[in-house]
């Protein structure tokens, strides 16, 4: 990672700020007075009842196959720390009115009442290129909250049952990133395709073996990757964390961030927000490890006929162009905070405010779980004294296998994007090579050596850039500057 995190000097910046002054106006009537339809999700004027929809950014490639090198909305610009405060001029009245975007993105005029917001992208992290409304209502997110966690009553903690309620519900816009992506990829190595399965030997020696053809397996494909979305917030990056079950939040993606408008601070009224508080340079790695990744992962929909597997020898995938910018979306959150010792972790439920997908975690009354973990250990003991079957010492793992569900299906500590497959793509110029190298006979192994096919090597990365953030001396300097 660099030591300062300026862009790069071959970056092209495109403009996609709102140059509306500061100030916001219904079209129709010229009030200030706007607010969010969530059921719609267009703004209208609380005066004259009109609705309407910004439209979308301009200025940015839509057709990603001609991407070349780096283009970054004006939105994703370096992060400056010491520009919070921002003067603006009532077009109506004259007065001059001194908003602080670290603690909010409107204000009224205190002569005349009209409403005045930042339009203007301020260089820190406040102010977006793109934001997606709301579209689920409050009370539908309380629905689905309120479902999820009533399916995991049993196990639950005692203290949280007492406690649980959706009033604490909050509707807030958190940060992302949205990266379009022109690749070009070149993979090569070798496939195998399983011919028959057969054993050899009988009761305890008896063991299975597989004859499997063996080829060179080449693919060459140009690729596009539409709307790549990553968190842009450093915390909410720390998908490992122990004090925090940030990963609930990262499984409820993806939007549907192809209905984006143009930044508005009025889709913000009645919702929280969260800044923005890393750069491009921060996110690059992240991306590109997503994207081969994406592109791994694209190119087995061509290898079906290699059931045992692939085992790439070399990976060549260059990132041609790639477009950068800036996006609030929005998430229905319930959080709580568990209270073991010393130790105090909070648990998230998040839902989607577009489409409703609902992850969370729910804090697990341990000592009931153990107690039923032991009690149908038990019962799988006494069962398999008394069945005659050839393997019946797998009853014996029936207690531990109860525990690790209902550990998952409680915490989900394993939910996460799967932006390898929810990702938009377009593959062109394939070219495919498939050459027969010999036939094995007597394989023990039922996949082929090597097998990297399906490996995911961003999965776990974003905990990795939070790390590299945290030892970053400039951020350093910036988050005791925050203290």
């Amino acid at each position: 990672m660099p030591e300062n995190n300026e862009i790069k000097s071959d970056t092209t910046v495109v403009n996609t700020q709102n140059a509306a002054n500061g100030q916001n106006k219904c079209p129709k009537c010229g009030s200030t007075d706007i607010s969010l339809d969530s059921l719609k999700g267009q703004l209208r004027c609380n005066f004259c009842r009109y609705e309407f929809a910004l439209e979308k950014p301009t200025g940015l490639e839509n057709d990603i196959s001609k991407l070349s090198g780096t283009t970054i909305a004006s939105g994703t610009q370096d992060i400056k720390t010491d520009n919070n405060m921002v003067t603006f001029k009532c077009s109506s009245c004259g007065a001059e009115i001194v908003i602080d975007t670290s603690e909010a993105l409107q204000a009224r005029c205190h002569w005349c009442r009209n409403t005045l917001s930042v339009n203007e992208q301020i260089p820190n992290g406040a102010v977006p290129d793109v934001v997606l409304p709301f579209s689920v209502t409050k009370e539908a997110a309380e629905t689905e909250i309120s479902s999820f966690v009533k399916k995991r009553q049993f196990f639950a903690n005692p203290r949280f049952k007492k406690e649980f309620t959706t009033i604490n519900i909050m509707g807030v816009y958190l940060p992302y990133m949205i990266v379009d992506v022109n690749s070009h990829a070149n993979l090569s190595g070798e496939g195998e395709h399983l011919v028959r399965t057969y054993t050899r030997g009988s009761n305890e020696n008896k063991e299975t073996y597989y004859d499997a053809d063996l080829y060179h397996v080449e693919r060459e494909f140009d690729m596009t990757i539409e709307g790549l979305t990553v968190e842009s917030s450093k915390d909410k990056l720390n998908n490992m964390a122990s004090d925090r079950t940030n990963n609930v939040i990262n499984a409820i993606m993806p939007f549907d961030i192809e209905n984006c408008v143009i930044w508005n601070p009025n889709y913000l009224k009645g919702y929280s927000s969260e800044k923005r508080d890393t750069n491009v340079s921060d996110l690059s790695n992240l991306v590109e490890t997503q994207a081969k990744d994406i592109v791994r992962y694209k190119a087995n929909e061509t290898l079906t006929d290699y059931d045992r597997g692939v085992s790439w020898k070399s990976e060549d995938t260059k990132i041609i162009g790639e477009q950068w910018k800036s996006a609030y979306l929005p998430v229905w959150l319930y959080s709580y905070q568990e209270v073991k010792g010393s130790k105090k972790v909070i648990h998230y439920v998040a839902v989607n405010a577009r489409t409703k997908e609902t992850m969370g975690s729910v804090p697990i009354h341990m000592p009931k779980l153990i107690l039923m973990s032991i009690l149908i250990e038990i019962a799988a003991f006494i069962l398999m004294l008394n069945v005659d079957f050839d393997y019946n010492f797998i009853f014996l793992l029936s207690g531990f296998v109860f525990f690790f569900i209902m550990l998952k299906r409680y915490r989900n500590a394993n939910a996460r994007h799967t932006y390898e497959k929810d990702t938009k793509t377009n593959m062109t110029n394939l070219r495919k090579v498939d050459n027969f190298i010999e036939h094995k006979k007597g394989l023990r192994n039922a996949r082929i050596a090597g097998e990297n096919n399906y490996v995911l090597k961003g999965q776990n990365m974003s905990s990795k850039v939070f790390d590299n953030i945290n030892t970053n001396p400039v951020i350093k300097l910036f988050n005791n500057e925050k203290k």
